[in-house]
């Protein structure tokens, strides 16, 4: 095994130029061709050597953002789509899923598989459902201020 290349002398130093506040690298150079930067760093670990965190200038006060915050008001509640006057939707079922034409509403009743199972039937006004069953399932979600400037296309506050 070779001798150590960390002498006391060498010791002393490190401790006394790493206390300066001296890079390892500039202590490497200071202490000889065979002490290298990474040496430097290592006895340093080894010794538990800490520095103190340099004192962080103070911040500078924000001016102005290039994007001001946009306000936007809150929007009343549209009436929900239920509450809107809408045809009366038949009592029972008027056609079958094997009867059912293009034209006619979808609105499932019943619970399928069973006997009693059918179909609305009555005329489309939109979609694949009369007016009434229309109303109750296209039914549109109030959009939250989130939502708007999503769509809007401002995915995240800048500041």
């Amino acid at each position: 095994m070779s001798a150590s290349v960390w002498t006391v002398e060498r010791i002393r130093r490190l401790i006394a130029l790493w206390g300066e506040g001296r890079t390892a690298a500039a202590i490497a150079d200071r202490l000889g061709p065979e002490i290298s930067r990474c040496a430097v760093l290592g006895k340093v670990h080894r010794l538990g050597l800490v520095r103190a965190a340099p004192a962080r200038p103070p911040s500078r006060p924000r001016g102005a953002s290039a994007f001001p915050k946009r306000r936007f008001q809150q929007v009343a509640p549209s009436r929900p789509a239920s509450q809107v006057s809408s045809p009366a939707a038949p009592e029972r079922p008027e056609a079958t899923v094997l009867s059912v034409r293009r034209g006619q509403c979808r609105w499932p009743y019943g619970t399928p598989g069973s006997v009693d199972f059918g179909l609305c039937g009555h005329a489309v006004a939109r979609g694949a459902f009369c007016a009434a069953h229309a109303a109750i399932g296209y039914q549109t979600r109030p959009m939250s201020a989130e939502g708007l400037m999503r769509l809007a296309g401002f995915g995240h506050d800048p500041s």
